[in-house]
């Protein structure tokens, strides 16, 4: 779109769309086209010739042809890119600057308190959009802001995503299973742990935000903002420590290594077995009858020439399923 690319109006971007379209017309023409009053076309044709979209006909000055669009718009197009080129550089300059004024930071300034539930919201969602490589997130009740799941113009500009979901949201069916297949099939790199210590959000590991919810009635005490620190370094510490520990989930059969006869529900109940939820909610979760979740994990422990659960995860791990997904993660 002209006018997203270029920054043209809709009404400049109409014009000149219409102006192409013919070998020359009048102002008065052009404002019949496009429903446009006289006076304003003719602003707009001037604003055009003097960008060099349009000019006056050599045989006719009260009318107006349109440039060529290849060379006008590539010329347009090379001007756009300087101006974002100097705003980057803009940026890495005054983030030098603030970086500078981190290190100076004395004990009190290491740690920001964000009042209010509103407000944790904004500068969550305010972060996350800023993120360069990575963002790395602890997720229990209450959600109650919107980094809790992946954002994928995120994930696009190709930021790593990486969460750890407390069980006992599973078990509540918030987030669902396919929410979060969704975020997955997006880029996002979930895994389940039994706990997690807290609710935390790491950019870049940079800063943190560590929300101080107990519960849902607390949730008005707002979180800290944590700069880089060894408190920071401590928060990453302690995110990795529990990413090796928490069980990989998995949404399709492709993610499983060495397993064969298993096919994605196979694989989506062994995924949620491995991460303590019983029957009953691995049932809720992909909507099917807990006789059917039943008998797939009966076939899963034949898979694995196993007689009970216990043995069937250890069995799973000692034959690697799950570690196509780890060695990849570990390969980026």
């Amino acid at each position: 779109m002209l006018s997203d690319v270029l920054g043209l109006t809709s009404e400049e971007a109409d014009i000149y769309h219409n102006l192409i379209s013919v070998a020359s017309a009048t102002p008065a023409e052009l404002a019949e086209s496009v429903g446009c009053e006289a006076g304003q076309v003719v602003r707009i044709l001037c604003m055009l010739e003097g960008r060099g979209l349009a000019a006056r006909s050599l045989g006719h000055t009260t009318r107006f042809v349109a440039s060529p669009p290849a060379a006008a718009l590539r010329a347009l197009l090379v001007q756009r890119q300087n101006e974002l080129n100097l705003a980057e550089l803009e940026i890495d300059s005054l983030d030098e600057i603030y970086r500078a004024a981190t290190l100076g930071r004395g004990v009190a300034e290491v740690v920001d308190v964000i009042h209010g539930t509103e407000a944790v919201r904004e500068r969550v969602g305010h972060i996350q959009l800023g993120a360069r490589k990575e963002i790395m997130n602890f997720v229990k009740a209450p959600i109650f802001s919107p980094g809790n799941m992946t954002d994928d113009t995120v994930i696009a500009r190709g930021v790593r995503y990486r969460v750890i979901l407390e069980r006992a949201m599973l078990d509540g069916g918030a987030p669902s299973f396919d929410e979060i297949a969704q975020a997955r099939a997006s880029g996002e790199e979930v895994r389940v742990a039994d706990m997690v210590p807290l609710k935390l959000f790491i950019v870049d590991r940079e800063l943190a935000v560590v929300p101080l919810l107990g519960s849902a009635s607390a949730a008005k005490a707002g979180a800290l903002l944590v700069h880089e620190s060894s408190l920071l370094d401590a928060l990453i510490a302690l995110f990795e420590s529990e990413w090796e520990k928490a069980t990989q989930f998995v949404t399709s059969a492709g993610a499983l290594q060495n397993a064969p006869a298993i096919d994605d529900l196979d694989a989506q109940i062994l995924s949620l077995s491995l991460t303590g939820l019983t029957d009953q909610a691995i049932a809720t979760q992909l909507r099917a009858s807990l006789r059917t979740v039943q008998r797939r994990i009966r076939h899963l422990m034949d898979v694995a020439k196993v007689h009970n659960r216990m043995q069937l995860g250890f069995q799973a791990a000692r034959l690697g399923w799950l570690e196509s997904e780890r060695d990849n993660n570990r390969a980026r």
